[in-house]
């Protein structure tokens, strides 16, 4: 069983004005983890640091008991990378970009062919291999980034938005997908589509401002919020309201009334809160907002 140990690892940026992380501590293990955080809470730092693609100021990554740095070469063979940036080679075919992905992995001919007929498949791309990346959709060219991060089937995952652009029928078997293969990987995946994890993830990873906020099974983390997530009738003109002064994670019209879900310690006086069973997304909300 694979097992990454992130060991007190620190970045700054701008000679140390900004702390991208600070003291990060974490073990992963076969799996699939969540990575959750709003834009700037060093997610991608993270990311670029377990890839070796970015050196900590502190801090070591530690792949099955040996530093990464040590290992070099043989790390990178193990690893699967799917940045969330769609830079890729706009006159090269599907086909074509896979084939030159592989031979930088070093896989040879025969393993090359057989891994990319059933990626292809896999992705849902067979019958756009011939065609140029130029062409694709954004959805087609995750698909692709995708399919390339899995040709060496790598013992570590590290995927960056992995299902953003894609149709909700593209998400399911993505993320079926990726819980399948995670048996015997660790899978990190960063997202904001907080519903692609919530319930493929072994564990979830709260990060804020560089620093581990959580880290947990995604029911023991929903636990903590138990009885403070309500559903509330309200008026039309209560709307602004309840807006400027509680987290809303979700509303609805019901024929003249708003039912609004907030996530509060303290829920409205002179209403009729019910309370209801949190999710991940309320998590996240309570988590990253604001406090209100």
């Amino acid at each position: 069983m694979p097992e990454l140990e992130i060991k007190n690892v620190s970045k700054t940026y701008k000679k140390g004005a900004v702390k991208a992380l600070d003291d990060f501590l974490v073990t992963l293990t076969s799996g699939v983890y969540g990575l959750l955080g709003p834009n700037g809470a060093g997610k991608s730092t993270l990311m670029n640091i377990i890839t070796d693609n970015l050196n900590a100021e502190r801090g070591e990554i530690i792949y099955d008991g040996e530093n990464i740095k040590r290992l070099g070469k043989e790390y990178r063979s193990v690893l699967g990378y799917m940045p969330q940036q769609q830079g890729l080679y706009e006159d090269f075919t599907l086909n074509r970009f896979l084939w030159y992905m592989a031979a930088l992995k070093g896989l040879k001919k025969k393993e090359a062919k057989q891994k990319i007929t059933s990626l292809l498949e896999t992705v849902n791309l067979s019958s756009s291999a011939h065609k140029k990346l130029g062409s694709f959709s954004g959805g087609m060219k995750q698909r692709a980034l995708i399919a390339q991060a899995l040709l060496n089937d790598p013992e570590i995952l590290i995927l960056d938005e992995p299902t953003a652009g894609l149709d909700p029928k593209e998400r399911i078997r993505i993320r079926n997908f990726i819980s399948e293969i995670a048996e015997d990987k660790i899978v990190l995946i960063s997202t904001h589509v907080v519903s692609d994890i919530e319930f493929i993830a072994k564990e979830i990873i709260l990060l804020k401002n560089g620093q581990l906020v959580s880290h947990d099974t995604c029911g023991n983390l929903i636990k903590e919020i138990e009885n403070i997530v309500f559903e509330v009738e309200i008026e039309r003109e209560d709307l602004k309201r309840f807006q400027d002064n509680y987290r809303l994670s979700n509303l609805y019209n019901e024929e003249d009334k708003i039912i609004v879900r907030i996530v509060t310690d303290n829920p409205p006086e002179n209403y009729a809160a019910q309370p209801v069973n949190p999710t991940l997304e309320d998590l996240y909300l309570y988590v990253f907002e604001n406090e209100k």
